[in-house]
């Protein structure tokens, strides 16, 4: 491998980048580097052993080169390309079918509302046995969109099973644009006027999804929001900008990025005036929440704007520039870092990319509030800790690092709330995430939630279905798992040769019966129903709907 960085890195920098810098730095460092590095790329391809792959050098090299910068500047081939282009641009196209491998079998976990195939009929619980003739039996996850995803009004045709009909059902389906929304869901919370407000990833479209959802919610009687952007690993900067400057005032800061170059220094501010800037609001977070997530969070909190809950969050305070080689391949370059209103960078330490990436560095506390004596309570926290940390290092001879609470960068927020720099966004109320036993753990690694709603709908969900298909808030207050649902469930799970134990199922048994629930309600409805489903046992939700007194708080008037 490092021959194919040293290689290809001469293919890099004396090709990409040397008929173009050659005239302007003669006689300089990075000529002479080239010039040696040109060397080694001509001596290989003339003489190494067998023949070279030049392309396959080529993007081994830039990986080899960015992997010396930071871990987020890296290489995207141009395959790769296709699917961040798709994810970020908010659309493909294809037939409109969101997908799952059940025992080899490429099955229809929901069709896309208003895509071709549900207009045409595909339901959920769909068995794709063949695309174009092709028997699909036994197909990698990988090779699906390969032959399901093509040119808008391109024909695809699938041979789908459908529950027990011994007939397959034949489609022919027209490709078409397919939406990628962002917005994973929104709803009212059942009986309140709280709305929730799920976005999964920052794209092209996310503030105006956000801003359409926001609408709707309001004229079903929106008094409160809840901003879920936990696991959200960000995207576009520009977006977040958007998001946050709904909510605060005109003129504030929102987020503002420093680079080497003056070049790369932005200054976010807002515009103001939106019917949003006074809603009491609740941002949720954790420690996969990152970049883009953290800017929104990061101003609210800032700001004063709104509580932010969860636990912290990644600690990606890099803002990085997307540039195009030539072959559809591109490069991500770090170029500059984004500070919060306070000046706060939150990125975390990352020359050990092995402990950057399992999350070392963030400030993971106690469950509690920190809106109030935060530093006294983090002391004894850290104290605590130190005292643990050096037990430990006495008895196991180990060397785990103290922390040294006096080194934590120390900030203000506009009206004089001590936030932390670095390490993430830690939230104004802690509140840990639910744990689930290996049992619960095994059953959802397996999909069996699937699999087991799959075949019930094609039965006894078919009068589940009909009762309750126009009526949602009916299923979710009154649809209940029985117990011979469940027995049935912990034969399917034996049958995949699941360990069961009965004091883990009782531990999970709410997980399993709101799984499963959510999944009915995601086949006769849609991914909003499934999460506004699986939301109700969600410990951290349910805490941010007790804390708005709090949050309203906040939203008064400065």
């Amino acid at each position: 491998m490092r021959k194919y960085f040293l290689i290809g890195g001469a293919i890099v920098l004396g090709v990409i980048l040397g008929f173009y810098i050659q005239p302007l730095v003669s006689g300089d460092n990075i000529y002479q580097q080239m010039k040696k590095i040109e060397f080694v790329l001509n001596s290989a391809v003339k003489n190494y052993v067998d023949e070279v792959d030049t392309q396959k050098l080529v993007e081994s090299a830039i990986k080899g080169m960015l992997g010396e910068l930071d871990v987020h500047s890296v290489f995207i081939s141009a395959e790769e390309m296709k699917r961040v282009n798709e994810d970020f641009q908010g659309s493909f196209e294809g037939i409109g079918v969101e997908f799952d491998i059940l025992n080899d079998t490429l099955t229809v976990v929901s069709p896309i509302p208003g895509g071709p195939s549900e207009i045409l009929g595909v339901m959920s619980g769909d068995k794709i046995l063949k695309i174009d003739g092709e028997n699909v039996i036994g197909i990698e996850r990988a090779d699906v969109p390969k032959k399901l995803k093509g040119p808008k009004g391109t024909i695809v045709k699938i041979d789908v099973k459908r529950g027990n009909q011994s007939e397959f059902l034949h489609f022919a389906i027209t490709r078409d644009k397919i939406p990628l929304n962002t917005v994973d869901a929104s709803f009212l919370m059942d009986g309140s006027d709280i709305g929730v407000v799920i976005i999964n990833r920052f794209a092209a479209t996310t503030h105006q999804e956000m801003m359409e959802a926001l609408a709707k919610l309001k004229s079903e009687g929106m008094k409160k929001l809840i901003l879920d952007l936990r696991g959200n690993p960000g995207g576009y900067l520009n977006q977040a900008y958007q998001m946050v400057d709904e909510f605060v005032n005109r003129g504030d800061t929102i987020v503002f990025t420093k680079g080497r170059k003056p070049a790369f220094d932005e200054l976010y501010v807002s515009n103001g005036g939106s019917q949003y800037s006074k809603i009491p609001l609740i941002v949720m977070v954790n420690q996969y929440s990152a970049s883009a997530s953290e800017i929104v969070s990061g101003a609210i909190q800032d700001l004063d704007r709104g509580l932010i809950l969860g636990e912290t969050s990644f600690g990606k305070g890099l803002v990085q520039r997307q540039y195009e080689i030539g072959d559809g391949s591109t490069f991500r370059l770090t170029i500059a870092k984004y500070y919060t209103p306070s000046g706060r960078c939150i990125q975390r330490p990352y020359k050990d990319k092995d402990k950057y990436r399992h999350l070392f560095g963030r400030l993971e506390l106690d469950e509690g509030s920190y809106i109030d004596n935060a530093i006294s309570k983090i002391k004894n926290q850290v104290m605590a800790l130190n005292e643990k940390m050096e037990k430990e290092n006495k008895e196991k001879k180990t060397k785990n690092e103290m922390v040294n609470i006096d080194s934590l960068p120390l900030y203000k927020t506009k009206k004089g709330r001590t936030v932390f720099g670095g390490g993430g966004i830690t939230p104004d109320f802690i509140v840990k995430s639910d744990t689930i036993t290996k049992l619960g753990a095994d059953i959802r690694r397996k999909n069996l939630f699937l699999e087991f709603i799959s075949n019930f709908m094609n039965g006894q969900g078919k009068h589940v279905k009909e009762k309750y298909k126009n009526d949602f808030s009916g299923f979710l207050r009154e649809f209940e798992i029985s117990q011979n649902m469940l027995a049935e469930f912990k034969k399917l799970a034996i049958s995949k040769e699941i360990k069961w134990d009965d004091n883990m199922f009782k531990a999970d048994k709410e997980f399993i019966t709101t799984s499963l629930k959510a999944q009915i309600a995601r086949s006769i409805w849609d991914r909003n129903s499934f999460l506004q489903i699986f939301y109700t046992m969600d410990k951290q939700m349910n805490k941010a709907k007790d804390l708005f007194p709090e949050a309203e708080k906040l939203a008064r008037t400065k």
